[in-house]
């Protein structure tokens, strides 16, 4: 059984007063969730707040918002992985479709920082998910086999097991609109017959695919109920830690079933 996983996605919000302010209530709201892996995901100024204040706990750990592909050099405003690692980093959201959008990423610039990602043992999230315009044109199967393809190109079979992918329709991100239980099902199928079809089925079948898109503790666990959404990047709602906790909490209840 693939173990739930919930990240928090904080974008570019949260000092580091703040975000320390926020683990110290969270693990207070939170109790015993160990059932389901958190991912808390700050910004690069505040992840060395976030590792102090969690401390040696297990069973959340510390993701970045990105990365570059080369280990130094002059990239002026980049950040490397090996910077990332020695912040207690585990795991880097790659190609959030706000970076596709507003810096122009591509599959292929995706790919080379999922690659760089692996080369120094950290898991990347990498989101995939279409507009709303590709969408009412029927597009929704091309644009996730032709992200998926593009971002994992290259990879061995290892690579791929340990990478969690992210369905973001971007229709539901900041919107207030999610895409229904049957709709977020549906891409998350097809997107597993696609990493079958890049790996193997059996692989397939361990890659744990989280739901993004407007997820909210109201909505949160009819989608994680889905056979093949396996937990939730949470976006605006993980900015409140009770909120994040209740999101936990649904995915926890799920996992002791």
């Amino acid at each position: 059984m693939r173990k739930k996983i919930v990240a928090a996605n904080w974008k570019m919000n949260m000092t580091q007063a703040e975000a320390a302010s926020f683990v110290d209530t969270l693990l207070r709201e939170l109790g015993d969730a160990n059932d389901v892996e958190v991912v808390i995901v700050p910004p690069f100024t505040a992840i060395a707040k976030v590792s102090e204040a969690l401390g040696a706990l297990e069973n959340i750990k510390v993701g970045a918002q990105n990365m570059y592909w080369e280990k130094s050099g002059a990239f002026t405003g980049e950040i490397s992985a090996a910077m990332l690692r020695e912040l207690f980093v585990r795991y880097v959201v790659l190609g959030h479709s706000e970076r596709r959008m507003l810096l122009g990423e591509t599959d292929e610039i995706v790919n080379r920082k999922v690659r760089a990602a692996h080369e120094a043992s950290l898991h990347p999230i990498l989101c995939v998910g279409e507009t709303l315009e590709q969408r009412e044109n029927g597009r929704v199967e091309e644009v996730l086999s032709t992200q998926l393809r593009g971002s994992l190109a290259g990879l061995g079979v290892k690579e791929i097991q340990e990478t969690v992918v992210a369905y973001e329709p971007v229709w539901a991100i900041g919107t207030g609109k999610t895409a229904s239980a049957e709709q977020a099902q549906e891409a998350h199928a097809f997107i597993r017959r696609t990493l079958a079809e890049i790996a193997d089925e059996g692989t397939s079948n361990k890659i744990r695919i989280q739901y993004g898109g407007s997820v909210k503790p109201d909505n949160a666990r009819t989608l994680m109920t889905q056979p093949d959404i396996d937990g939730a990047l949470v976006g605006g709602a993980s900015l409140d830690p009770r909120s994040f906790a209740q999101i936990v909490q649904g995915a926890a209840a799920l996992a002791e079933k």
